[in-house]
């Protein structure tokens, strides 16, 4: 009896051992879990305040956002942030939609329909005029891309066109009134001192500088690069803006410019931000990494980038905001409008339009 008894305690006694080893080794399985919950959730800088994961900044879901840019120089900008938006990159889901002529978006952007747009500087006061504030210049995106081109070298300085003609395109729109502006503010009148014959088409003028002998035009780029690859006789004389800029100190040659719908801006300013951040990092790389960005010229059906490879230097891609953007757009447009008030909608832009953040 003593020994069937002996044996049941020592059973007991086993049986005790192992049940404490057994919540012993849960104790240090949880033990070392634990650490590992503590630095995930200290990872963020503010570990009272956690924020559910859909909420954290860095966890905020894309929007769409439609951009618009015309087929030219002041798309140029825009290319690596289009490379980024079709790799999934970008920001926000960017839907560029690249027009041939402006009166292709301008109604949408007036609408909200593409809250975003790149546009001829004088467009964007006219659209500001036409949408009484509706519409909100955000920065300046391309200066001067006119340039004077002859087949001698007869043309040195603006002096030089004196009793000259010369072919252009753009009869009553901004290279008019930028070529009357540099011609007037060396003491010429156009029509008087210098004949200027205008054509529709930037091709005739090609044409006029292939035929003729000592011929002058006035074409933007990439009109130029176009000219000087299929003419051995052509050659850059004077660069527009460069002699603009030594005529009228403290003032410059403004091509595009980047605009918002003011609601959707009004609503949406992060978004608009986000845009602008990144549109300074794509207008360095189109200046700074020019072969790859005219690789993307080809790819999104700007330029050819044989063409675009050559223009882009010449084309003056800037990203100007806030008081810079104010001071050297609303200079530009002083000029348009003391020529004729209604290329830049009837009157010059209120404060409002200039958008500083």
């Amino acid at each position: 009896m003593k020994k069937k008894l002996a044996l049941v305690l020592t059973a007991v006694f086993v049986l005790c051992l192992f049940a404490g080893c057994g919540k012993k080794d849960n104790s240090q399985t949880e033990t070392t879990k634990a650490p590992e919950v503590t630095q995930e959730v200290s990872g963020n800088n503010d570990s009272q305040t956690q924020e559910p994961a859909g909420e954290s900044e860095t966890l905020k879901e894309k929007v769409d956002v439609a951009i618009g840019a015309l087929k030219g120089p002041t798309a140029l900008g825009m290319l690596k942030m289009m490379e980024d938006a079709e790799a999934g990159t970008a920001a926000n889901n960017y839907k560029f939609t690249i027009a041939g002529a402006a009166d292709e978006i301008t109604a949408s952007i007036i609408k909200g329909d593409i809250p975003i747009a790149a546009v001829p500087c004088n467009l964007a006061s006219v659209l500001y005029n036409k949408s009484k504030g509706g519409v909100t210049m955000l920065g300046i995106n391309t200066l001067g891309v006119l340039y004077i081109v002859e087949t001698g070298e007869t043309v040195q300085t603006v002096e030089d066109l004196r009793g000259k003609t010369i072919y252009s395109t753009g009869k009553g729109t901004t290279p008019e009134y930028t070529l009357n502006q540099l011609l007037k503010s060396a003491g010429m009148e156009p029509g008087k001192d210098v004949t200027v014959e205008y054509k529709s088409e930037a091709t005739e003028v090609a044409t006029i500088l292939s035929q003729a002998e000592n011929a002058v035009a006035m074409l933007p780029q990439p009109y130029v690069t176009t000219v000087l690859n299929s003419n051995e006789k052509a050659r850059i004389a004077l660069d527009v803006a460069k002699e603009w800029e030594t005529l009228n100190p403290g003032t410059t040659v403004v091509t595009g410019v980047v605009v918002a719908n003011t609601k959707y801006l009004t609503e949406n300013p992060d978004v608009v931000n986000a845009f602008m951040d990144e549109y300074v990092v794509s207008a360095a790389y189109t200046v700074e990494q020019v072969e790859e960005a005219a690789a993307l010229a080809e790819k999104f059906d700007i330029f050819k980038a044989a063409i675009a490879k050559k223009a882009i230097p010449y084309c003056n891609i800037v990203l100007m905001e806030g008081n810079e953007m104010q001071e050297k757009a609303a200079a530009y447009l002083q000029v348009l409008f003391e020529q004729n008030p209604s290329s830049v909608g009837g009157a010059l832009p209120e404060e409002s339009f200039y958008y500083k953040r």
